[in-house]
């Protein structure tokens, strides 16, 4: 259509401009269902205006491809639990990545094609011939290896984050000399594409760009894995804008740069409520990797600690007069939100004060604990962050931590020699009664004993989050046996 081609770059704008919105949006719960309507609009305008305004699209295949994609994404959508969401967002990146990477593989086999045909012939043929200059092939050198290294990075996340096998975590003095020189090898192959346009240089430093996603992130820690899906988050971001150049796609700039950019900065905000830095995360393996089997074998066993019943849990908090909540991946895992969200009713009803603590890098994604609760229909202003609730512990009297572990860690705080000292965490420890729900005293995500299973004030609830909470819930509505 005539109308879009000539006025492409405005619906771009406008594509770019609901793209702003979408992140404006989200970035707060109230508004997220706009924000998500944005992105829609926008994504549709985007997909359209491109559409009609390529040279000689193959439609049959676009569509095709389009039609698979639309359906395992609906599939998807629909069926995945929430406690699998982290690792399908990293598997969603990973498929940016990959997409980045094919289309600077076809758009340099299409390039060298032309230069096989030759010009005379092609403009004989009416074919324009535009042989790639140096600035098209710093673009594909870009956006091909940063594509290739989200791409293996994210899939090792997803097998991490979903407890696959042949996602192990690998550690020893070995690892940084090889992933420092599988780095300068990538960038030697990919320099010498960029100067001389050799196609052995550049599928040398595909494959080894492939390869050091994977043994970049293959060291992380589980603790670290929440930052790492941020990053891998603005890596798919920054990929695409690349891609964007060499297709010559505004929309596709702007979107990859909004991407990139956002999930850079979120990475920086939760490496900073980590108190590390992002080279020390993707870097140091501090949280995980060698700690855990150390941990594991756990110096715990000899530590006394006191238990109690989910009767116990239900007496104490239904004679409080506030109680906070601190939901951790065990809620997750046991899918108790809606559990969770009944008992806090049911306390509100009682006349006790209820919110929610949330870390923020609780769970295995940025934002996870947040998404459950809201699914859960869990109200705005019950749920408070960090820096909004700390202060308040001394004067709580029961904090309920459900399935967290290293957010509420006060080694952290008290232990110069643990290897998360420094981080910020949620200082459950200073209420006047703790209560701990878990299966067992087996360590968190990132391998490290937690001192506060072993304080005085408290109480630990062994059993599946949601019978656990259930159980609470009818002790006290004394249907309880």
């Amino acid at each position: 259509m005539e109308f879009i081609r000539e006025y492409a770059d405005w619906f771009y704008l406008i594509g770019a401009v609901l793209f702003i919105l979408t992140l404006r949006g989200l970035s707060g719960p109230k508004t997220a269902i706009a924000g998500n309507r944005y992105g829609m609009i926008a994504m549709a305008i985007a997909v359209l205006t491109t559409f009609f305004v390529a040279d000689n699209p193959v439609v049959w295949m676009i569509l095709a491809a389009m039609a698979a994609g639309a359906v395992v994404g609906i599939a998807r959508a629909r069926t995945v639990p929430m406690t699998q969401m982290p690792e399908t967002v990293a598997l969603m990146h990973s498929l940016v990545g990959l997409a980045a990477v094919l289309i600077a593989i076809a758009a340099i086999i299409h390039n060298n094609k032309l230069i096989e045909l030759g010009p005379d012939l092609l403009t004989a043929n009416g074919i324009t011939f535009h042989e790639m200059s140096r600035v098209h092939l710093f673009e594909l050198f870009v956006g091909c290896f940063v594509g290739a290294i989200t791409f293996t990075a994210s899939v090792f996340a997803y097998g991490k984050l979903a407890a696959k096998k042949w996602a192990k975590t690998i550690s020893g003095a070995w690892v940084k000399p090889v992933q420092a020189l599988i780095f300068l090898a990538m960038l030697g192959f990919g320099i010498h594409f960029f100067l001389s346009g050799n196609m052995t240089s550049f599928w040398a430093m595909t494959g080894l760009a492939l390869a050091f996603g994977w043994v970049w992130i293959a060291p992380v820690g589980g603790g670290d894995m929440p930052v790492v899906v941020s990053l891998l988050n603005s890596f798919s971001g920054w990929a695409a804008a690349g891609i964007g150049f060499t297709l010559e796609n505004n929309m596709l700039i702007v979107a990859g740069s909004l991407v990139g950019s956002s999930g850079a900065i979120l990475s920086y905000i939760m490496c900073k409520a980590m108190n590390r830095s992002i080279i020390n995360v993707l870097f140091g393996g501090a949280m995980g990797g060698a700690a855990a089997p150390t941990a594991a074998a756990g110096a715990q066993v000899q530590r006394n600690y006191r238990s109690g019943s989910a009767d116990d849990a239900g007496f104490l908090m239904s004679n409080a007069d506030s109680v906070v909540i601190v939901p951790g991946y065990g809620m997750a895992q046991g899918r108790a939100q809606n559990a969770v969200k009944e008992l806090a009713n049911l306390l509100k009803e009682q006349g006790v004060t209820v919110r929610f603590a949330i870390h923020p890098v609780a769970g295995r994604m940025p934002g996870h604990m947040n998404v459950l609760l809201a699914e859960a229909d869990v109200p705005y202003e019950d749920i408070l962050e960090m820096d909004e609730i700390n202060s308040d512990f001394p004067a709580t009297d029961v904090v309920l931590v459900i399935g967290a572990n290293d957010v509420v860690n006060p080694a952290a705080k008290d232990d110069p020699n643990s290897p998360i000292y420094g981080m910020p965490i949620l200082e459950a420890h200073k209420a006047r009664t703790i209560m701990v729900i878990k299966r067992s005293m087996a360590t968190g995500y990132a391998g490290l004993d937690n001192d506060l299973f072993y304080n005085d004030k408290t109480m630990m609830i062994f059993g599946d989050a949601k019978k656990v909470v259930e159980d609470m819930t009818k002790a006290i509505n004394g249907t309880g046996h």
